[in-house]
């Protein structure tokens, strides 16, 4: 019998029942991709990343319940999160070998900052049908790169959204990002995630999301560095930093349990 070490971390928050759940697994070499789907989907967390130690780093890829993902925030943070705090790595900055590139995690005390590539959201005229009737609101802009990012006057609008799932399901190969500026004056902008076509209704906290809304806001906003709230039922703040083609988004981590899985 095999066994793999698993630690599950809440992330973008400093205690646990909030933020993003996300289950970290530590591998010697990879597994056929079935068996890396079942455990994500017995896991049924948003993300379960899977990591093998590499000379320059780690290799890191990311599962949903239903999909591999290519890149994916809060699922980094924890696994820099278990390597810096459960696994003794001594360096200062930890670099994941990815399907989105190098990426790099750097420890500044308890917050990890994550350096990502940057996304260029456009306005769009083309929208899917799907998309408002699933949100269940009357037209707003829309931009687009990898996902749908849907603008609001207000929080209190992204705040009251209740989507029909089923509707936005249709879209099945991008998640919907709904955003407007701040209400409390500790954060710049606030944020949902939508994302049917992964298997993910809604999710908690959304670091990837950030490397669009980071560059959107940046302008906006006229601010090279902000401070983000993810305003899900669990919630979760992300510190962000345009960086013109890389975006920087920081958070904390806490650990819920480490175990054991057997294969």
């Amino acid at each position: 019998m095999k066994t793999i070490p698993m630690f599950h971390v809440d992330a973008f928050t400093d205690k646990i029942f909030s933020g993003n759940a996300a289950a970290v697994c530590i591998l010697d070499d990879w597994p056929e991709q079935s068996i890396m789907r079942h455990i994500a989907a017995e896991n049924n967390l948003s993300e379960t990343a899977f990591l093998v130690k590499e000379d320059a780093g780690y290799h890191i890829r990311w599962f949903t319940p239903k999909i591999e993902v290519d890149l994916c925030g809060h699922a980094t943070l924890a696994a820099a999160h278990v390597l810096f705090n459960h696994l003794g790595f001594k360096d200062s900055v930890v670099r994941f070998n990815s399907k989105s590139g190098i990426l790099e995690v750097q420890r500044d005390g308890k917050r990890l900052n994550m350096n990502f590539p940057a996304r260029y959201p456009e306005k769009i005229g083309d929208i899917p049908d799907d998309l408002f009737d699933g949100l269940n609101v009357e037209p707003v802009p829309v931009y687009k790169d990898m996902n749908f990012l849907v603008v609001f006057e207000n929080e209190s609008q992204v705040k009251k959204l209740r989507p029909r799932f089923r509707i936005l399901s249709r879209i099945d190969y991008a998640g919907v990002i709904c955003t407007a500026p701040a209400n409390n004056p500790e954060y710049d902008f606030v944020s949902r995630y939508f994302a049917p076509y992964a298997g993910i209704d809604e999710d908690p906290v959304t670091g990837s999301a950030h490397t669009t809304l980071t560059r959107y806001w940046s302008e906006k906003l006229n601010k090279t560095e902000m401070v983000a709230r993810q305003i899900s039922k669990r919630g979760g703040t992300l510190y962000c930093k345009n960086l013109d083609d890389r975006v920087q988004i920081g958070g904390d981590a806490v650990t819920f349990f480490k175990g054991e899985i057997y294969l």
